[in-house]
């Protein structure tokens, strides 16, 4: 963790020089709008954690300490990794993983609720989302880095150890307890969405209302506006295409709100022709093949992340529904063309306003 004398140089440095080390003219940051569209630069503080790149974005001079306050929200995202991590043994997650099975284990509130909230959605994506996938994600190879296709009898043995209903959880003793031995929890799906949260709160508390977190290329939490005299009413963030990475399909205009995307994009492997994603529909132990990319639009970003990865498993129709039952969301899916090459983009609760597609062709291309 950096000192203070360190960050009120690193600060010193940035005000007495050149602000391009920060804030670029021109600059194109994935998933967030140029920082010098409307002539208003954007500040952007990062940190790498979670093995991917967080990012606040503030716009230029709008906050006195607005930099020294968003390295220290991204201090908590350390934190947090140490504590969620499925890949850490002396993490939270890692002591739950090599204990539950054996007798209850208690968690720290917020990660306990956190859980509690990941089993609610589970039951309402009817299984869709599942945090006890993992043993699916290795007999596919994709744990190693290298796909692979399982026998059937290696996806049955798998499936017997995922499941929500494996997972107990005592509220009045705050514990996690597996039914199986063999169970885990990775909160791939939810963890990094969670981080945005707890980043954004700690900005909101300090009084920083206009600003934008991202987690990588896949998770945004937006508050108020980019001040760029051009767009007040948001930040626009960029919408990739599911199978050309670099290749943006629009923006999506966000405020007051978060976006997560699952997509398939880096991940997947090809046998015999048949292309197969890293994300595994839990309940048939099989990659989910219906949708390419799901960007989902929520209240924060723990759930839009969750609810990226339903979407992506449960298909169209059924995430349309789900959205047709809570209008606080929305959603951007794009699906493999019926009967022809391409893809259809399908806005689902979406303001029209709030959409701005490029031009792309069947062949990925951006024309417009």
């Amino acid at each position: 963790m950096a000192s203070q004398r360190s960050r009120r140089e690193f600060l010193r440095g940035v005000s007495a020089g050149d602000p391009a080390g920060h804030a670029l003219p021109g600059r194109d940051e994935p998933g967030v709008e140029p920082a010098s569209r409307g002539g208003i630069y954007a500040v952007h503080v990062s940190r790498k954690a979670m093995a991917c790149e967080f990012e606040v974005v503030l716009n230029a001079g709008q906050y006195d300490s607005g930099m020294e306050v968003a390295l220290d929200a991204l201090d908590l995202v350390e934190q947090l990794e140490a504590q969620l991590s499925y890949f850490r043994r002396d993490s939270e997650i890692g002591r739950i993983n090599r204990l539950a099975a054996q007798e209850p284990v208690v968690v720290e509130q917020r990660l306990f609720t956190l859980l509690a909230r990941a089993a609610e959605i589970h039951q309402e994506t009817d299984g869709a989302f599942d945090l006890t996938a993992t043993p699916l994600w290795k007999a596919w190879g994709f744990a190693r880095g290298e796909g692979r296709l399982p026998s059937e009898e290696e996806i049955d043995e798998a499936l017997t150890t995922v499941g929500g209903s494996l997972v107990e959880l005592n509220a009045e003793n705050r514990t996690v307890r597996f039914l199986k031995p063999g169970v885990e929890l990775n909160l791939g799906s939810i963890g990094k969405g969670y981080a945005l949260d707890r980043v954004a709160e700690v900005l909101d508390a300090s009084g920083i209302h206009d600003c934008l977190v991202q987690g990588g290329q896949s998770s945004v939490a937006a508050k108020g506006a980019r001040l760029s005299g051009t767009d007040p009413d948001g930040w626009l963030v960029g919408l990739g295409h599911p199978l050309r990475p670099g290749t943006r399909l629009g923006y999506v205009r966000v405020r007051d709100r978060a976006l997560g995307t699952s997509g398939s994009a880096s991940q997947f492997f090809r046998h015999k022709g048949r292309r197969y994603s890293h994300i595994i529909d839990p309940r048939t132990g099989r990659p989910a093949e219906s949708v390419l990319s799901a960007t989902v639009l929520a209240p924060d970003a723990a759930l839009a992340d969750a609810l990226a990865t339903s979407f992506f498993v449960m298909g169209r129709e059924k995430a349309a529904d789900y959205c047709a039952n809570h209008p606080e969301l929305g959603a951007i899916l794009i699906c493999p063309a019926s009967g022809s090459p391409g893809f259809e983009v399908h806005a689902i609760g979406v303001p029209e306003a709030d959409f701005l597609p490029n031009t792309i062709g069947a062949d990925g291309s951006e024309t417009g």
